[in-house]
């Protein structure tokens, strides 16, 4: 899923993409993400969560593969980063409806962190994978290669993920029209949950998306000499503290309080993100650890946002309404990279400026979470 932007700067250049149409590229594989889920996941109300991911996972390869053969410019590469996007949709969710359903509780909520947090270390695997095949072989094969993640993860979900045990639905009761929510009951703490996760996935994937650029910049200011390779090193790490900042994150939202915790953690993102971009002249070690403090603050609040939904809902609505969640909260992830790209080339991406207007760009998005919460019960 890091693909594209482990390798973002070396297209901008190459296909003469303004950063714009790059945040387009970045953001178009949410937009595939939004557009699909609420089917997708809807549909795991209704069927066995196991052979959506499947399929999904088999398709979300193909893209990936695609992109690696055929991919040539702007509009092709939008093309193949939707279809993408729109594997992960039948991957990201449904799995996590598959593991909801196996637990509850305190059992449940430190499932779902765990879960979370593997998306970001998923996130920093693609970062290394594409940087390193990029350095020795070129783009085409790093994207080829990261399509054997998704193989990978066919041959691991066909052969040891169980099939659902029998739900509600197989004793009689009439299953929901797809993404049907006249009928599910949405209180203020589930509305105001689904407005927090979108202004965490605006912040969230817009930092990811333009992370290696930024590093690259930086370097280049510097004069430290490292290279593509070694920024995208960089940004995976900086992924990769998602890890622990969802887990403990959400472990504090267990004992402060969910909302409390969510709110916390927004807000400081939020003044964090007005200072990340002028740490772009600092001494690279500066910049990569002022980066990694960021992104494990951008990802505390995650697995406390999703158990905070999972514990407010109605199991019988679950999949539709973890559907209303991820495709509303998935906009956001669309919409981060983009305003950040615009953001960069009203600024100027050659400017400390520009990349603090992008970095702005994301703290007024993610000020939105600590508005929208006060409301949740």
């Amino acid at each position: 899923m890091s693909s594209f932007a482990a390798v973002l700067p070396f297209f901008v250049r190459t296909w003469g993409l303004t950063n714009t149409q790059a945040g387009w590229i970045g953001g178009v594989f949410y937009g595939g993400y939004t557009a699909a889920v609420p089917l997708l996941v809807s549909l795991t109300d209704r069927m066995d969560p196991r052979r959506i991911y499947l399929f999904s996972t088999a398709l979300g390869g193909a893209a990936a593969l695609a992109f690696a053969l055929f991919a040539d410019g702007f509009w092709s590469a939008m093309a193949f980063r939707a279809l993408a996007g729109v594997g992960l949709a039948g991957t990201y969710m449904p799995g996590l409806k598959a593991l909801a359903d196996r637990y509850e509780g305190a059992a449940q909520a430190r499932a779902v962190a765990f879960y979370t947090s593997s998306f970001g270390v998923g996130g920093s695997a693609s970062y290394v994978l594409t940087g390193l095949v990029d350095a020795y072989a070129g783009w085409r094969w790093a994207f080829a290669a990261a399509a054997g993640g998704s193989a990978i993860a066919y041959i691991v979900a066909d052969r040891l993920l169980r099939r659902a045990p029998a739900g509600r639905l197989s004793q009689g009761e009439k299953p929901l029209r797809l993404f049907d929510m006249r009928h599910v009951p949405l209180d203020r703490t589930i509305l105001a949950c689904v407005i927090a996760y979108a202004a965490h996935n605006f912040e969230l994937f817009g930092f990811r998306a333009w992370i290696a650029a930024f590093l690259a910049f930086s370097a280049s200011l510097s004069g430290s000499g490292e290279t593509s390779a070694n920024a995208a090193l960089v940004a995976a790490a900086v992924t990769i503290v998602s890890l622990p900042g969802s887990i403990f994150g959400n472990e504090i939202a267990l004992r402060l309080g969910r909302r409390r915790t969510i709110m916390t953690v927004m807000a400081l993102s939020a003044v964090m993100a007005c200072f990340v971009g002028f740490v772009a002249r600092s001494p690279f070690a500066a910049v990569v650890a002022t980066t990694l403090a960021y992104g494990a603050l951008v990802s505390a609040d995650s697995a406390a946002l999703t158990s905070s939904l999972l514990a407010s809902g109605d199991p019988r609505f679950r999949g539709a309404i973890m559907a209303l969640y991820s495709c509303v909260g998935f906009v956001g992830a669309f919409l981060g990279p983009l305003i950040f790209g615009v953001a960069l080339d009203i600024a100027g991406s050659q400017r400390v400026l520009g990349w603090v207007a992008g970095f702005a760009a994301m703290r007024a998005g993610v000020a939105i979470g600590p508005i929208a919460l006060p409301s949740a019960s």
